[in-house]
């Protein structure tokens, strides 16, 4: 699809781009949505198989069990997949896994039926007769419901009449009128539209198919403008199907693996899952009227082009995978790009959005000092579009593929927070330099490792956070006025963060928490300004009546530092983002030097220039530093210091959570 047929499709990508244009610049938002689109999406939804291997925690499942998954991005077509245990249920006895491997489209199926609450006896249309619509039919009638469909295309009508539909009509062949006679003249008790099209013609049909407070449940994709006369006199509900159900979409249920409990939630994605491949196993739902044809992976190209056959396309392709032979490899080789002489091999281990937007379109700027070797991360679709984007020697899944590797120097990490801390002390014992974003670790025990590793090794690897600000610039001019000052300095730090809801990764444990997530940010950039290290911490936290305000959103912090100087830290979620993020003030020997957003820096009390520029906050003087660094010996920034501040926001943590 055209890039301006997916903005139209999906406007709410296009006001959070048009907000990272405001927030990091044109150029920075640009690499990042090309990142975006050019790593592409894995495919798939639904599969089954074997399980070759469990996690610590897992429950419930074992090695050679026979199971079926959900989820866009886990269920994906590959031979081998890693899937949360919510997503995942046993097959039963006897189903086989080119039956099972439907459970997602049964589960989204089941969901829609469970939303339109239908009773035994009742009437309910089928508006559209694909897969899901089909699935639909049978269910229905196993609930004891007369079904009605609707579809245009006849073959699915016949379909639908075979697996037990009391009628099939076709949407331009009065079939309003038709459910009205086939109901005793009421209408439907609910329809279930099943359909995809973006034509709001569908539900104003599926509202004039009710009868008085009848239901319409909207399972397909269609168009959306409503008709207040199709809705108003009969008092008709409208309802949306959620997917697979509850549990959908939210993290901990899925990512987390925490259940929702029986007797108050009855029917989970999980449970819906497992309800569909009963209803499989027993015969009441089957999908041989479907006619699923069975492609093997080698020949996915004809399996789509069967799909686009409009006068013969079959309503289900499978993709079949051979059995394993040996050892699963997690490397996958490529073509590399070679790297200039003299220039330092680099390895990512996750590669997130912000490394494949910022950190390697920098990186790949400098040939001279760095080149990309491997790329690691969680999944492979991801880590190979990444790799070959960058020309980097293979892709993989496995750390220890980037670890074990003497042809790297450098590991950039950009995993999620909870991972930083292990990661980057793994890579040093390896004997890899690290950059690692920030935070360089979410806990004290983690901190004091890596202390307590260059203790043993003060000749170690050279360590640098992601700390960018402090290379902006603004601030390298801030700091040059500075230079040689009189008095201790006082600056004054507001970081207008906007709000984040409170299932957003990084509120959660993967996260952190905002303050050791971003606020440390700043606490680095009142070292670099003072030149020394904290030696007193101060900090309070917000306490909001509604629970939707964190401690760590809202909150002052106070540092004192060893050369007398006092900065303080004002971050607030309470704020629109249509005003500016982060501003800076210092006072210092009579001065005043003002820093908005790193766009504007203005002087008062001296008569010399500030700095003005489109927003840089140093993310590729970092990259010049840290190259140069390597090559010298010269850390971009001082071990201590990085310490210190990781200190400092685990010290803040615990004042504004107590």
């Amino acid at each position: 699809m055209p890039l301006y047929r997916r903005a139209m499709k999906q406007p709410q990508h296009v006001k959070r781009v048009l907000e990272m244009v405001r927030d990091q610049g044109l150029a920075a938002t640009i690499n990042r949505v090309k990142g975006q689109l050019d790593a592409g999406t894995p495919t798939g939804y639904s599969a089954a198989g074997t399980v070759i291997a469990v996690g610590e925690r897992v429950d419930g499942f074992a090695v050679g069990d026979r199971v079926a998954c959900a989820g866009a991005g886990i269920a994906n077509h590959a031979e081998i997949i890693a899937v949360p245990v919510n997503l995942a249920t046993r097959i039963p006895h006897g189903l086989e896994s080119d039956e099972a491997c439907t459970v997602t489209l049964g589960a989204i199926a089941l969901q829609g039926i469970r939303r339109a609450n239908p009773t035994l006896g009742e009437s309910v249309v089928v508006l559209g007769l694909g897969v899901l619509g089909l699935l639909s039919v049978q269910m229905l009638k196993a609930n004891g419901v007369r079904v009605i469909g609707i579809d245009p295309d006849p073959k699915r009508r016949s379909i639908a009449l075979a697996t037990g539909a009391t009628a099939a009509l076709d949407p331009v062949d009065d079939a309003v009128g038709t459910v009205a006679r086939l109901t005793d003249g009421f209408g439907a008790d609910a329809v279930i539209i099943c359909a995809a099209s973006s034509s709001d013609a569908i539900v104003a049909q599926a509202a004039q198919c009710c009868r008085r407070k009848g239901r319409v449940v909207l399972v397909g994709d269609v168009g959306l403008s409503l008709d207040r006369a199709d809705f108003y006199a009969k008092e008709v509900d409208f309802l949306i199907s959620c997917s697979y159900g509850p549990g959908r979409y939210d993290p901990v249920f899925e990512r987390g693996g925490a259940d929702y409990p029986l007797a108050y939630v009855r029917w989970t994605e999980t449970r819906n899952m497992e309800a569909y491949l009963a209803l499989l196993a027993e015969g009441s739902v089957t999908l041989a009227p479907l006619s699923p044809e069975v492609f093997p992976i080698g020949q996915a190209p004809a399996a789509y082009a069967r799909l686009k056959d409009a006068a013969d396309r079959p309503l289900l392709a499978l993709l079949s995978y051979p059995e394993p032979d040996g050892r699963p490899s997690r490397r996958i080789a490529l073509a590399a790009k070679p790297g200039l002489s003299g220039s330092i091999g680099v390895g990512i281990l996750g590669a997130g959005s912000f490394l494949q937007a910022v950190h390697i379109p920098n990186m790949l700027a400098m040939p001279e000092r760095f080149h990309l070797r491997g790329v690691m991360s969680r999944t492979g679709a991801t880590a190979k579009a990444v790799a070959t984007r960058a020309g980097a020697a293979y892709a993989t899944s496995e750390v220890d593929e980037v670890l074990n590797d003497d042809a790297i120097g450098l590991v950039m990490i950009g995993t999620r927070h909870d991972l930083h801390g292990d990661l980057t002390l793994r890579a040093l014992r390896a004997g890899k330099a690290v950059l690692v974003e920030k935070p360089l670790c979410l806990t004290d025990a983690e901190l004091a490792a890596i202390e307590d590793f260059y203790a043993a090794h003060p000749d170690g690897p050279m360590l640098l956070t992601g700390f960018n600000r402090r290379f902006s610039p603004a601030i390298r001019r801030i700091a040059e006025l500075l230079r040689g000052r009189s008095t201790p300095l006082m600056a004054s730090y507001r970081m207008n963060a906007g709000f984040l809801p409170a299932d957003h990764w990084t509120q959660g444990p993967e996260g952190g928490g905002r303050n050791l997530g971003e606020a440390c940010h700043v606490y680095d950039l009142f070292c670099a300004l003072t030149g020394s290290l904290p030696v007193d911490i101060q900090a309070r936290s917000m306490r909001a009546p509604s629970k939707q305000w964190r401690a760590d959103d809202n909150f002052s912090a106070s540092l004192a530092f060893a050369d007398g100087s006092v900065c303080t830290l004002l971050y607030t979620a309470l704020g629109t983002k249509e005003h500016p993020k982060e501003r800076l003030e210092v006072f210092a020997d009579g001065m005043v030097l003002a820093l908005d957003d790193y766009r504007s820096l203005t002087v008062a009390g001296r008569r010399t220039k500030g700095w003005q520029g489109g927003q840089d906050k140093g993310h590729k003087a970092l990259m010049v530093a840290l190259g140069d660094g390597l090559r010298t010996g010269i850390w971009p920034i001082a071990l201590d210091q990085q310490i210190a501040i990781a200190r400092a926001a685990l010290r803040i943590q615990r004042l504004i959570s107590a």
